[in-house]
């Protein structure tokens, strides 16, 4: 089974994505800060990372960037979810930072599951 790391937070929101990603057969560990998300990543071992930026302490970006210079979980791709819709900072994510894909809050159910199925696929995990 694929498993789902969801870093955000917003209560409301980790437990909305959770419920979307679970009704469609996903594993999902949730943290609600970067350095949680960080320690469970080791220990968890997901195929994916959904990452929102905007947190306290510590950003989605110094998150992205621990994930990718540790040699056991560098291959894990980070989709960044967050409310930061602009244009330029889609740009940084994708082209600068290289995160594998960009989605903006709000964002629809089948959008969600339609981005991590591609960004599987493109990771050679296919979903379920």
């Amino acid at each position: 089974m694929t498993k789902i790391m969801v870093v955000d937070d917003e209560p409301d929101l980790l437990e909305v994505v959770k419920l979307i990603l679970e009704s469609d057969g996903y594993q999902v560990v949730t943290a609600s800060g970067g350095q949680e998300a960080l320690n469970k990543i080791e220990k968890e071992k997901p195929d994916l990372v959904l990452l929102d930026i905007i947190m306290p302490k510590m950003d989605g970006w110094e998150v992205f960037s621990r994930i990718k210079s540790n040699p056991k979980t560098h291959d894990i791709p980070v989709i960044m979810l967050t409310a930061k819709d602009q244009r330029i900072d889609k740009l940084i994510g994708l082209h600068v930072v290289r995160v594998d894909d960009y989605i903006t809050k709000p964002f629809g159910r089948a959008e969600l599951l339609e981005r991590i199925k591609r960004v599987l696929q493109e990771k050679h995990k296919v979903a379920h």
